[in-house]
């Protein structure tokens, strides 16, 4: 099923991919240990409650309109190529470490909730299939946010593994390699999502 394949690929991105929680996830696993960078990767579970509640609510109210579906798809189509090269030319990156207390859990929280990036990725990439999910048949949304978020959250505990005590773990082949294989997958998708965009226009 597309949903689930879909569910699949955006849990590997959001959980391996480089950003803004990312680097505090490997900064305090570095910096405080395991114990703390598992709190930050905690964060997710915390702060998407409040962002997919209010973005399905946008969502529902506009589901019978196809012209802005089709835009919010076309949109995805294009966030998803973006992240998709992003990934691709990943690089690695060097991380700045600087002595504090550790408040893992509350820079977490601020840092996604602060971030546009699950915005724009509930409203125009996961909302919109999770709510075709679900108007498929429950069972597929369950499913689909199942599959996201233990790929999701397994995705950001084996970075706090592995990046504990190592600076140079961003820096890795390892991951950079993992990044550019889900750069292609996002690519994938990103065509398949411009795709289905024109159906809602034709």
């Amino acid at each position: 099923m597309e949903f689930i394949s879909l569910a699949f690929v955006c849990g590997l991105s959001c959980g391996f991919s480089p950003g803004p929680l990312m680097t505090v996830i490997v900064s305090e696993s570095i910096k405080h240990g395991k114990k703390e960078g598992f709190k930050v990767a905690l964060a997710p579970l915390i702060t998407d409650l409040p962002i997919v509640t209010i973005c399905l609510l946008i969502l529902s109210r506009i589901s019978n309109i196809d012209i802005i579906l089709g835009v919010i798809t076309l949109c995805g189509g294009f966030y998803l190529s973006y992240l998709g090269y992003e990934n691709i030319t990943f690089k690695g990156t060097e991380l700045t470490i600087t002595d504090c207390e550790p408040q893992s859990l509350r820079k977490g929280i601020i840092t996604n909730f602060l971030s546009p990036n699950p915005y724009i990725f509930w409203v125009t990439v996961l909302g919109p299939n999770l709510l075709d999910a679900y108007h498929a048949n429950v069972i597929y949304a369950v499913l689909f946010l199942i599959i996201f978020y233990i790929l999701l959250m397994g995705g950001k505990f084996t970075i706090v593994l592995i990046s504990a005590g190592s600076r140079k773990f961003l820096k890795s082949n390892l991951f950079i390699y993992v990044n550019r294989i889900i750069g292609c997958l996002l690519l994938l998708f990103a065509i398949i999502f411009i795709r289905n965009a024109w159906t809602y226009f034709f």
